[in-house]
């Protein structure tokens, strides 16, 4: 089967093309970070014209570099929720007639099975059971996984997820948008040991996550070195960046060695865009060895929001012999834990 994938959730256009036989055919991408930079985040309706504009272009794109016509393409996996809602309509309306043109069938994808299931395009994947880490900018969750649609929800953020909580602490020290990476990279560059940040929650039982406590930790730093100095060095930047991710890296990873150890699990899935963090990956690595743990992630690419990752789900599910109607409608909040099993 040769499922089209389309990705339109927030402010990235993702394209792709899988086949159950051959894997991954082409995939493309636009993102909008230029656009939003000069606001400082994501503008919803900024974000829906421009997956007007890129969304037809870039599939007949996908199309030419998999030297694929239309009449082999046999279904359609669109995302249909959790997201923008603007943005999510784009996708869903294209997808839905353009598969209604072709003659095939479409179905909505969940935005987060698709980052679940995205190192199930790696050569090394992981197998069912397994514990998931789902760190995105509005998600972070930890999640039982024992096969596709059979979920239970072990943690999740009580306030800002990990990518928010990055995005925030960028913004205090003018860096720009989206601070993920700039964050990171500066803190490559910062001094261990003269900052050290709270790790919240760690020292009371449960799988939950708060990130605002370090939020705000993060703030009265920066106001008092502004206050004593004026204004940040580059130095001071890195210095906080450092001291704030490891903060960050070390909440999860304490968090998702006592998920395994509550479960009996040995394999965990990281996925979504912070899953891209170095450190984070080192650290995981790091903490899951010593309990005889194995971290699996996607490559940095199908991290971030992609069609590639749409397209995998939407085929495992199409196989199985779902699809929507007509009908079919975004959804801007969506529990993971509500889909059906195959």
């Amino acid at each position: 089967m040769l499922v089209l994938g389309i990705e339109t959730s927030c402010d990235e256009t993702g394209v792709a093309l899988y086949d159950s036989e051959k894997g991954l055919l082409a995939d493309a991408l636009y993102s909008q970070i230029d656009m939003h930079n000069e606001y400082g985040g994501v503008v919803p309706e900024l974000a829906s014209r421009d997956h007007v504009k890129k969304l037809l272009p870039l599939i007949q794109a996908t199309l030419d570099q998999a030297e694929v016509t239309s009449e082999q393409v046999d279904a359609i996996a669109f995302t249909k929720g959790p997201g923008l809602v603007g943005a999510l309509m784009v996708g869903t309306m294209t997808a839905r007639a353009i598969a209604f043109a072709w003659g095939i069938p479409a179905l909505g994808v969940h935005h987060m099975e698709g980052h679940l299931l995205a190192p199930m395009l790696e050569d090394t994947p992981p197998t069912f059971p397994f514990v998931a880490l789902l760190v995105s900018g509005g998600h972070t969750q930890l999640v039982q996984v024992e096969g596709i649609g059979q979920y239970q929800l072990l943690g999740e953020s009580l306030d800002d997820a990990a990518g928010e909580a990055f995005d925030k602490a960028a913004k205090m020290m003018n860096l720009p948008y989206p601070g993920g990476p700039h964050i990171a990279k500066l803190a490559s560059q910062g001094t261990p040991g003269r900052f050290t940040f709270p790790r919240p929650m760690v020292d009371r039982p449960g799988l939950d996550f708060s990130f605002s406590g370090l939020k705000t930790y993060t703030l009265n730093t920066v106001q008092a070195l502004e206050k004593e100095q004026g204004e940040l060095s580059d130095q001071d930047k890195a210095d906080i960046a450092h001291a704030f991710q490891e903060a960050v890296v070390e909440t999860l990873a304490i968090k998702c060695r006592r998920a395994l150890e509550q479960t009996g699990m040995k394999q965990l899935v990281m996925a979504g865009g912070v899953s891209a963090n170095i450190r984070l990956r080192e650290k995981l690595e790091q903490a899951l060895a010593k309990v005889g743990g194995q971290v699996f992630y996607a490559r940095p690419q199908f991290c971030t929001d992609n069609g590639a990752m749409i397209a995998f789900a939407g085929l495992q599910r199409l196989q199985a012999g779902q699809q929507d109607d007509l009908a079919v409608k975004p959804v801007a909040r969506w529990p993971l834990t509500e889909l059906p099993a195959i």
